[in-house]
C-alpha cells in the first residue's frame, strides 16, 4: 500500500457545552481535566445574544489530545460507547463525532460528587500524510481530491484500528 494513502488519528476533541457562565461551568471544567488530563479552554459565544446569552461570555470547555494520548483515550471513550457507532455520525471528510451521555461510562472514570452528571461530545479528526500543506502558514495550498479521505475509508480504519461495530 502506498505509505502515503495510510490514514491515522489527527486529533481528538472534547468538548462540553453548558450554555451559561458560573458554577456549571467550573463542574465542566473539573470533569474535563480529569478525563483529558491536559490544559482546559473556555469557549466564549461569538455572535450578538446567541441563545439569550450575551457576546463573550463564557459557555463552554474543550481540549484537543493529539498522539498516543488520543489514541489511548479514544479507546476508552469508544469502549464507553460499548464500541457502537452509527454510520450517520461520519462526515464526508471522514471525520466522525459522538457523544456521551455520562462521564461515568468512561472505564477508569470514577464518579466525582462534586460535578454531579455531565456529558460530552467527542470529536476525531482523521488525517493522511501530506495533510499539513493545507494548514502551513507558507505556500499554503489545496489537499486533492483524491487524497482526502472519504467516510468509507474511515469506517474501515476505525472497524480496523478499533473493532468498532459500525450500523
Amino acid at each position: 500500500m502506498n505509505p502515503m494513502k495510510e490514514i491515522r488519528l489527527g486529533k481528538l476533541t472534547l468538548n462540553i457545552c453548558t450554555g451559561e457562565p458560573g458554577p456549571e461551568l467550573e463542574k465542566a471544567k473539573k470533569m474535563l481535566g480529569i478525563i483529558a488530563g491536559t490544559k482546559i479552554v473556555t469557549t466564549k459565544t461569538k455572535k450578538r445574544s446567541t441563545f439569550g446569552v450575551a457576546k463573550g461570555r463564557n459557555i463552554g470547555v474543550m481540549t484537543t489530545l493529539r498522539g498516543k494520548e488520543a489514541r489511548d483515550a479514544l479507546s476508552r471513550l469508544l469502549r464507553a460507547r460499548e464500541n457502537i457507532l452509527q454510520s450517520s455520525q461520519f462526515d464526508e471528510n471522514g471525520n466522525f463525532s459522538f457523544g456521551i451521555d455520562e462521564y461515568i461510562n468512561i472505564p477508569e472514570v470514577d464518579y466525582e460528587p462534586e460535578v454531579g452528571i455531565i456529558g460530552l461530545d467527542v470529536c476525531v479528526t482523521l488525517e493522511r500524510p501530506g495533510y499539513r500543506v493545507g494548514r502551513r502558514r507558507y505556500e499554503r495550498q489545496r489537499v486533492g481530491k483524491d487524497h482526502r479521505i472519504k467516510a468509507e475509508e474511515a469506517i474501515g480504519w476505525v472497524k480496523k484500528e478499533f473493532g468498532v461495530e459500525v450500523n
